[in-house]
């Protein structure tokens, strides 16, 4: 088999795993660069200010924002603050991530999400 044939058939499912699992580390730690001096580590502030940069770098890098989407909407982040964060409107950001946030964290469609929250529009 050609070098060509391996690259078109080899199955690269690992070392995509591998690349993104790498690629959240180390937007984990360009997120602690950057809030370095702001805030302590463990204050609300801090972790709220930590997730949301973890959701620009991975928006930024085209990584599947959904998880870090439903974790900001989780701990109550209004679609205000994540459509700043992403550089466009309340509503655009609404219209596009609503949906499939909504389908992770009321799943069963009662409109109660996990651990009390309510949605926010």
């Amino acid at each position: 088999m050609s070098p060509l044939d391996t690259a078109l058939s080899a199955d690269v499912a690992a070392a995509v795993d591998a690349v993104r699992v790498a690629a959240v580390a180390e937007s984990g730690r360009q997120a602690d660069r950057l809030l370095d001096g702001a805030g302590e580590p463990g204050e609300r502030d801090h972790e709220i200010a930590w997730q949301v940069l973890q959701f620009r770098i991975h928006l930024a890098i085209g990584l599947d924002p959904l998880p870090d989407l439903v974790g900001l909407r989780r701990i109550g982040i209004t679609w205000e603050v994540i459509a700043r964060a992403a550089g466009v409107t309340r509503q655009s950001a609404h219209e596009r991530w609503a949906r499939p946030v909504a389908d992770v964290l009321d799943r069963y469609g009662t409109g109660e999400l996990p651990g009390g929250l309510l949605s926010t529009p």
